[in-house]
C-alpha cells in the first residue's frame, strides 16, 4: 500500500510533525530513511548521554546518525546496531529523533568518543530544562519496554519490533503488542493554610513530594486518590481538582494524573503508614516558598533542608500552583477594606 502512496504523498518537509511521526511508525522503509538523516540520543543501560555546554550546564547529546555509526564502528561494533534505535520525536523541520541503548559497549570508551557523560536519568532531571527532559524520559521508557518485551505472553515465542519501535509482534501468531503506561494518581493535599508532602526512603536527602500511588483495576481517578490518601496518611478528602498529566518513566512507564485536594482544617491529624512512607508532614507557605528558591540539591553531610522534586515533575508543578494560589489569597485579603 505504501509503495503506491509514496509517489503521491507530499515530501516529509511538508507534513506536520505529528503526521510525519505517524507515517514513520507505519512505514518501515520511510522510518529507516528518516533514521539515516536523523538525530540519536544515546543511552548506556538506560542512562542518557549528556554533554556540557559553553555555559557549564548539561544538555542531552543529540548526535547525527552518521556520527553515531562512525563511533560504533570505531569501537568494534557492527554499524547495524543503529537500526535498533527507537523513534521518539520529530523536529519542526521533520528531522526525526531516535534513542539507542549502547550498553553492550564499554561506557568510558563511548563517553570519550562522544565527549559526554552517561548519567542516571533521575539525577539528570534535576539538571535539564523542562523542554529537554521529556524526550529522554520517553526514550528510556521505550528502550526499557523493548528490553522486557522480547517474548509473547501467550506463546512464549520471540517478538519482533517494527523499525520505529512503536510495536512488537509475536513471531508465532502475529499478536501485536504496544508500549503501555500505568495510571498513577498524584495529589497535593491542603488544609487551606498548609500543604501535605511525603517522603520515601529512596528519595534524595531532604526531599519531600506530593502523595502518589498506582490506580487499582476498576478505580476512577477520584476513588484512587481517596484510597491512597486514606491508606498513606489516614485523611479523608473533601474536594478534588484536576490539574494536569505527565508521562513519567519511573519505576516503569507511568501516566501521572496530577490533582489538588483539600481536607477539613479540623481533621488534619496524620496517621502515616510507614510501610508506604518514611515520613509525611504539613508544610507552611513560608517553608515551601523558601524551598522553591533552592537551586541545587543538598550535598551529603549537609543539614537536610526541605528539597522539592525537579521542575520537570508534575509534583513540582502542583506545589508551584498551590504556592501561587496561597500568595494570591494573601494579597486579596490584604487589599480588602479594613485589613491591616
Amino acid at each position: 500500500m505504501w509503495s503506491r502512496l509514496r509517489t503521491i504523498l507530499p515530501s516529509p518537509n511538508c507534513l506536520p510533525p505529528r503526521w510525519y511521526m505517524n507515517r514513520l511508525k507505519e512505514d518501515d522503509t520511510a522510518c529507516l530513511s528518516a533514521l539515516h538523516n536523523g538525530q540519536i540520543f544515546l543511552f548506556h543501560h538506560l542512562s542518557p548521554l549528556l554533554q556540557c555546554t559553553q555555559r557549564g550546564t548539561l544538555r542531552p547529546a543529540a548526535l547525527a546518525t552518521s556520527d553515531v555509526q562512525s563511533v560504533l564502528e570505531r569501537l568494534g561494533s557492527d554499524g547495524s546496531l543503529v537500526k535498533k534505535s527507537v523513534l521518539v520525536s520529530c523536529l519542526e523541520q521533520n528531522q526525526a529523533q531516535f534513542c539507542l541503548d549502547v550498553g553492550e559497549l564499554d561506557q568510558v570508551s563511548v563517553e570519550e568518543a562522544c565527549e559526554g557523560k552517561f548519567l542516571d536519568l533521575r539525577k539528570s532531571l534535576f539538571l535539564l530544562t523542562t523542554a529537554e527532559a521529556p524526550i529522554l524520559a520517553k526514550g528510556q521508557a521505550l528502550l526499557r519496554w523493548h528490553q522486557t518485551s522480547r517474548f509473547c505472553s501467550a506463546t512464549g515465542q520471540l517478538t519482533h519490533r517494527n523499525q520505529a519501535g512503536s510495536q512488537r509482534a509475536c513471531s508465532s501468531n502475529g499478536i501485536i503488542y504496544y508500549p503501555k503506561m500505568s495510571p498513577v494518581v498524584i495529589v497535593l493535599v491542603s488544609d487551606g493554610r498548609r500543604c501535605l508532602l511525603g517522603r520515601q526512603p529512596a528519595f534524595p536527602l531532604g526531599m519531600y513530594s506530593a502523595l502518589a500511588g498506582f490506580c487499582d483495576m476498576g478505580e476512577s481517578l477520584e476513588e484512587a486518590l481517596c484510597r491512597e490518601v486514606a491508606e498513606e496518611v489516614g485523611l479523608e478528602l473533601q474536594s478534588i481538582t484536576y490539574s494536569s498529566s505527565q508521562h513519567w518513566p519511573f519505576p516503569h512507564s507511568s501516566l501521572m494524573l496530577g490533582c489538588h485536594a483539600t481536607v477539613s482544617p479540623a481533621h488534619t491529624q496524620l496517621q502515616v503508614d510507614h510501610a508506604e512512607l518514611e515520613n509525611a508532614r504539613w508544610f507552611s507557605l513560608e517553608e515551601i516558598t523558601s524551598a522553591l528558591k533552592l537551586q541545587t540539591p543538598p550535598q551529603r553531610g549537609d543539614s537536610p533542608a526541605l528539597w522539592l522534586p525537579p521542575k520537570q515533575a508534575v509534583a513540582h508543578r502542583l506545589i508551584t500552583e498551590w504556592t501561587k494560589q496561597q500568595l494570591l489569597k494573601d494579597t486579596d485579603q490584604n487589599q480588602r477594606p479594613g485589613s491591616c
